[in-house]
């Protein structure tokens, strides 16, 4: 059996790493290269580096940052914000980046998500859906989730997957920053629809909600901000505690 990642992400905004409740009112939580290293060094599996402005200022990820972090990591991580061309792409994966995530230009303009894959394989490219639930239906939302759209979560999902996405990152913008557990129902139901990897985002409070969006919610892998970014979670103690209750994780 694969093992389960743990995947801390930063939100960065000029430069540094914010943190919000459902997507808004940031606060700072620090140098994202500084806490990328410690992230590296304390058992994270994975690294996420979303650029959240980018999109709403038309702007594309700092490469800058993204050099600096390959430096001091030795682990894979994605970077994603603002990314809307083949170009863009070959310049962050030459800088240092293993994948890239892109939400708002895929909806846009879906194609992006079958050149990507060819241009550089599936395993480059990750397809971040922000949902909300409305009236119980999944609508995906855009830049930064201040867009809403008609567009159903489970059918864009289908197509992502069919396009050649790798992997999927799916934030239910209901559960985020509220630290009451992830959207394990609807992550359930990913699962069943898809075969490729899922990584669950929104809602970590407790070492429990990890396990619960592992066991229940099915997930591949699951990202938080905040547990990790104010000490609130250790790495290393939460996945001793996924270990005991047999979840695979690596150690």
């Amino acid at each position: 059996m694969l093992t389960k990642r743990i995947v801390p992400c930063l939100d960065i905004k000029n430069g540094r790493t914010v943190k919000g409740v459902n997507f808004v009112n940031l606060i700072d939580a620090g140098d994202p290269v500084v806490l990328a290293k410690q992230y590296a060094d304390l058992g994270a599996d994975e690294l996420v580096f979303l650029d959240i402005a980018a999109t709403l200022e038309n702007r594309g990820t700092t490469l800058d940052m993204v050099l600096k972090v390959a430096e001091q990591v030795n682990i894979p991580f994605t970077v994603g914000g603002g990314i809307s061309s083949v170009e863009h792409v070959d310049k962050l994966l030459k800088c240092g980046a293993d994948k890239v995530s892109i939400n708002s230009s895929a909806v846009k303009r879906p194609d992006l998500i079958n050149e990507l894959a060819e241009k550089f394989g599936s395993q480059c490219v990750v397809v971040a859906i922000d949902a909300k639930k409305i009236d119980g239906e999944w609508f995906v939302h855009l830049a930064g989730g201040t867009i809403p759209t008609d567009i159903k979560l489970f059918e864009w999902a289908k197509e992502v997957e069919e396009r050649g996405a790798g992997e999927i990152l799916f934030t239910s913008m209901n559960h985020d920053g509220t630290k009451a557990g992830f959207a394990n129902e609807a992550l359930a139901h990913l699962s069943e629809l898809l075969n490729i990897p899922i990584i669950a985002s929104g809602g970590a409070g407790t070492i429990q909600h990890f396990a619960d969006t592992f066991t229940k919610g099915k997930a591949d892998a699951a990202l938080a901000a905040s547990v990790f970014h104010f000490g609130e979670i250790p790495i290393l103690e939460l996945k001793e505690e996924l270990k005991k209750q047999n979840i695979p994780v690596r150690l």
